[in-house]
């Protein structure tokens, strides 16, 4: 008799176990309170939320998106990995570990051990890492299944669906394109929200481009109105090979400049601001003078930094054209900031 399939939908519950009742059954948690008045909510001691990694990933649904081949499975299971070991994630950011869930539902048990041979650079493996290549649709089952295993891994600390695309099920009938994007994610975020849970789902954009990124999700609206935080990775110029683009209900709006390393399979956060490392050695070399010395002249910056004073003169101007600069006297300063030389 063949030994059962540890990646095997029905083992993601325990031998014996029954199924958990969904989350929206509340299952034997206490429900959730959903009203209070005015003077009760603000006297109301609400915990922080939860960072699967902190700045980046928070408790609730997390889209991920980009285009096709950009590293997004690389970089969900690299993150996978590291909140599992409780290790750093994207080789800088400390998290705290637990168990994590890792629904590979475009791969094969060879392709992961490949991949995470590669990440894992001779490491040991996290046992709190839970991998699963099959898994039923949300609304049919897959939400039990979750439920189930996360009622098994006490402190579990993120669910991650790659791709959303295999999970999100069928559409009500009648129902628009909008409401059924959001009701997709729904699924989703009843367990996030059930159980205080990041839940990271993996997703495509859309081919044609924007200047909002959270304009090339594909699909509706609905998609990044019902998630908590929608996260665009985007190939880069210059040093960067990504930005990864962050926005969100309980995450401050960021961009975070990466560095793939394809030897290893994983994403490096780049220290400084993202257009530090977005723009050519020229536009960067100025850009961190300037932060450091705000109202900097073409030719204080040329001094600094050993670049041909007209040189300076030329690229400073284009880049206040393209607000990357702004003008102050005869001097520059980075959007956001201004010389403060004489402020008392």
């Amino acid at each position: 008799m063949n030994a059962p399939d540890p990646l095997s939908p029905q083992h993601l519950y325990a031998v014996g176990d029954k199924p958990a009742p969904a989350p929206a059954d509340h299952g034997s948690r206490e429900r959730t309170r959903t009203a209070w008045t005015a003077a009760e909510l603000m006297a109301t001691d609400f915990p922080e939320p939860r960072w699967a990694v902190p700045g980046v990933l928070s408790e609730g649904v997390n889209l991920l998106c980009g285009p096709p081949k950009v590293g997004k499975s690389w970089m969900s299971l690299g993150l996978a990995l590291s909140v599992a070991a409780g290790s750093r994630a994207l080789d800088s950011v400390p998290v705290e570990g637990g168990p994590v869930l890792y629904l590979a539902l475009e791969d094969t048990p060879r392709r992961l051990q490949h991949r995470m041979g590669k990440i894992l650079g001779g490491q040991s493996a996290p046992p709190a890492l839970t991998l699963a290549t099959q898994c039923p649709p949300l609304p049919q089952g897959g939400n039990e299944a979750i439920a189930q295993w996360i009622e098994r891994n006490p402190g579990a600390r993120m669910v991650v669906i790659d791709v959303f695309a295999k999970m999100r099920g069928p559409s009500a009938p009648g129902a628009s394109a909008y409401d059924a994007d959001y009701a997709a994610v729904g699924h989703a975020k009843r367990i996030a929200d059930h159980y205080g849970i990041a839940v990271v789902l993996v997703h495509h954009v859309r081919k044609a481009g924007s200047d909002d990124f959270l304009s090339e999700v594909s699909g509706t609206n609905g998609l990044a109105g019902a998630a908590d935080a929608t996260l665009v990775l985007k190939r880069s110029r210059g040093k960067a090979d990504g930005v990864l683009h962050v926005t969100g209900r309980d995450v401050d709006e960021a961009e975070y400049a990466l560095q793939f390393h394809s030897a290893a399979g994983a994403w490096q956060l780049l220290d400084g601001p993202a257009t530090d490392h977005t723009v050519g050695d020229t536009r960067a070399a100025i850009l961190r003078h300037v932060r450091a010395n705000p109202g900097a002249r073409p030719k204080d910056i040329a001094a600094a930094t050993g670049l041909e004073p007209g040189l300076v003169r030329q690229t400073c101007s284009r880049m206040a054209s393209d607000v990357q600069l702004i003008r102050n006297g005869g001097g520059y300063v980075i959007p956001g900031e201004r010389d403060t030389e004489g402020e008392a």
